[in-house]
């Protein structure tokens, strides 16, 4: 298998950076992220490669950690020290799997994506990031995952505990699971709490909804914006790749976050637990 087999290389030409083509889908990628924090490419992966990354969430779907919990947007435990109306405080049922990064080896199609020599320096121009500040996610259990949901479930509102989510859509749900999401609710120097309690209480005018197809890319900045994904109904699964990419090298996932979606920790979460390039609550 090759990248040409996954990818529609000739609509977005990843592999020829010093092309006019390469340098027009920039200036778009680079226009949409600025205007929201997430940009979309329709058909990235050729109908080739979404039956390819199917058979591969297919295979695996058993082995994802299945998870029914109450969370709040930090992943965090209650403060009784709070407010009762206070964000921290506000939790909500999650009901989904994630299916962990060492089920996905190398000659794979998701890790092969993920590990192409021009699929990070092609995020990375996208989202205009300097080379000293944009790494992999460092995590093995992490850095490339996918997202199974089933009937009556879906993902409560989040921020990301990493800076830069790419996902990739393999397959939809029969029906329902639209990606919703608040551009810029905070900041690394800003937790905009009175933001989030707005969003969580039901203001939806900020709210923006995304009906991603199978095959389609999308580069978001879920570390400062707040999303869910809607419940998803009808028989057939909602499979997502996630890429993840940090701004600090060696950045993993906290203790208590990697427990909760994964179902166990390994030795490089207890080591690394801390290391941010930012103070926030996740």
């Amino acid at each position: 298998m090759e990248l040409h087999d996954l990818i529609d290389l000739g609509r977005y030409p990843i592999d020829r950076p010093d092309s006019a083509a390469y340098a027009t889908l920039l200036a778009d990628l680079r226009r949409e992220i600025a205007e929201d924090g997430c940009a979309v490419l329709p058909g990235f992966a050729s109908a080739r490669g979404v039956a390819h990354l199917t058979a591969e969430a297919d295979a695996v779907a058993h082995l994802g950690h299945r998870s029914f919990s109450r969370t709040n947007v930090y992943f965090s435990q209650d403060d009784p020290s709070l407010p009762a109306d206070h964000p921290v405080r506000q939790f909500y049922d999650r009901s989904n799997a994630f299916v962990p990064a060492d089920n996905f080896p190398p000659e794979g199609p998701l890790r092969m994506i993920y590990e192409a020599a021009p699929f990070m320096p092609f995020i990375r121009d996208a989202l205009n990031e300097p080379v000293d500040r944009f790494f992999r996610y460092d995590d093995p259990l992490a850095d490339v995952i996918v997202n199974a949901v089933e009937a009556g479930q879906g993902f409560p509102w989040h921020f990301d505990t990493n800076n830069f989510t790419v996902t990739l859509a393999i397959q939809n749900g029969s029906s329902g699971g639209a990606f919703e999401y608040v551009p810029g609710l905070r900041t690394a120097q800003d937790e905009n709490f009175a933001g989030v309690g707005q969003v969580l209480a039901g203001n939806r005018s900020q709210v923006r909804v995304l009906e991603l197809r199978p095959g389609d890319l999308q580069i978001f900045k879920g570390r400062y914006a707040l999303h869910r994904v809607a419940p998803v109904e009808g028989p057939r699964r909602r499979y997502v790749g996630i890429f993840s990419f940090v701004e600090t090298e060696g950045m993993c996932g906290g203790v208590e976050r990697t427990r909760q979606l994964y179902g166990r920790v390994l030795p490089r979460h207890y080591e690394r637990a801390g290391l941010r390039s930012d103070a926030l609550m996740d």
